[in-house]
């Protein structure tokens, strides 16, 4: 959203036998949620960080909505109206400063649920950035003359109480009959929180939701790069491939580990209505894209992606008893499930067992609990590396991969894949996480036909 000006040429207005008929559901510009709430990767500290701890969230509020009209300001070039802009985000922002300030003093009094509150100011804040965006977009439109629409799905002033699925179906019951372009907030307000769901994913959530409600065609995904073969800053640009067509569970094994194809809680109702998902980049239009369908299989076995993430631990559980004894699975998950806690990978022998968590998931208490029940309980930080794909049931493979991550001196500490053989899964030591990849790519997906198994 922050390069808006090739987003109009490249996607909104690229086709003009069909500029109309379209949803448009926009994120908030690029950083803006980061600053409202926490960096998302960084955990930088933002507004709703701020308020949480009782501090200056008011001043820290005035520099988002100095930013908010710095954007503005950015996008007078393309027909916004800068002064009227800035009134509809001047008093979003003087609005939500009111509740803040009315929310504190109720955590102040001590008479109402701390987490409750902190997380409607949570919802509250997020709202904002994208009805920032989607606000500007329509005007943009409307200023170049085509006939442009703003759905607010934010909920704001809206006093009654709906779902989500409610709220989206009473925006969109004429649908039918609209000929013109709609721009939709990312953030959609619902009784059951789409903060407390699905956290900074939801924006995909409300896309997809949107999608079915509507019954499109098509639901496209526009991001600033194209779904690959592998990262191209760890592979290099000029070796890895984009992916053409690709199936849900693919996709759910990308979201496992981190790779930001699509939300998997965004991509459920998509798969179970049979809606097509096509993942596009938006800087490269002449692409047609990633095809997302339920039922794709790859009509040859190759590798389509090698992907990871290096911000996981193993969770190493030692009991001599356990070789005896039925139901530690069990006690350790119901740990988890107390500490809404999930895990990515499990591996079991006699008497330990293993688990991959992600890094952020390692709760002091939750470690403190398990350390009373078994008689080791270790923290390993690691990395994960996949080689997935559609269709990866090739004999030799496995022995393929692990081979060329041999010869790159990698050591594997753990293998994990099932039976449905999409995903084969390795734990290696976190300073071996690129070189596990580039030796994985190579093998997997740059040799020829005869030598290994090439990505297309």
């Amino acid at each position: 959203m922050s390069r808006f000006s090739e987003v109009l040429s490249n996607v909104i207005l690229r086709d003009a036998k069909h500029v109309y008929g379209r949803i448009y559901v926009v994120s908030a510009y690029a950083g803006v949620t980061d600053l409202l709430l926490e960096h998302k990767k960084s955990g930088k500290p933002g507004v709703y960080t701020a308020f949480a701890k009782q501090g200056p969230y008011a001043e820290a509020l005035d520099a988002v909505r100095a930013r908010f009209f710095e954007l503005n300001a950015s996008l007078k070039a393309d027909g916004l109206d800068v002064a009227a802009a800035n009134q509809f985000i001047g008093e979003r922002v003087a609005g939500v400063l009111g509740y803040l300030n009315s929310t504190a003093d109720l955590l102040a009094s001590g008479y109402v649920s701390r987490t409750e509150l902190l997380s409607a100011a949570r919802e509250l804040l997020a709202s904002i950035g994208e009805s920032h965006s989607a606000y500007n977009s329509a005007k943009i439109l409307q200023a170049k003359g085509y006939a442009a629409n703003f759905i607010d799905l934010s909920g704001w002033s809206d006093p009654i109480a709906r779902t989500i699925d409610e709220r989206i179906a009473l925006a969109f019951t004429d649908v039918a009959t609209r000929n013109e372009i709609t721009f939709v907030t990312g953030y959609c307000k619902g009784t059951e929180g789409i903060m407390r769901e699905f956290d900074r994913g939801y924006s995909e959530v409300t896309f997809s939701k949107v999608a079915v409600a509507v019954k499109a065609s098509e639901a496209v995904i526009h991001k600033e790069f194209h779904l690959s073969s592998a990262d191209p800053k760890i592979i290099g640009p000029g070796k890895v491939v984009p992916v053409c067509n690709t199936n849900f569970d693919v996709a759910d094994q990308l979201a496992d580990v981190g790779m930001e194809a699509i939300h998997p809680k965004a991509a459920k109702p998509l798969e179970m209505a049979g809606m097509p998902l096509r993942v596009k980049n938006a800087f490269d239009p002449d692409h047609d894209g990633t095809l997302i369908t339920k039922d794709y299989t790859c009509p040859e076995s190759k590798i389509e992606v090698v992907t990871g993430t290096d911000k996981v631990s193993i969770l190493e559980l030692f009991d001599t008893r356990m070789v005896a004894e039925v139901g530690s699975d069990y006690r350790i998950m119901q740990v988890l499930v107390d500490h809404e806690t999930s895990y990515i990978s499990k591996a079991t022998n006699a008497n330990t067992i293993d688990l991959v968590l992600w890094d952020r998931d390692l709760h002091p208490e939750m470690i403190q609990k398990l350390e009373g029940m078994f008689d080791v309980v270790k923290v390993i930080p690691v990395a994960i590396v996949c080689a997935i794909g559609s269709n990866i049931a090739k004999p030799g493979i496995l022995a393929q991969a692990t081979g060329a991550m041999a010869r790159a001196r990698i050591n594997i500490i753990g293998v994990s894949q099932t039976a449905r053989q999409t995903n084969m899964q390795f734990t290696v030591r976190r300073e071996d996480f690129v070189k596990a990849q580039q030796a994985l790519h190579a093998e997997l997906c740059e040799k020829g036909p005869l030598d290994g198994v090439r990505a297309v």
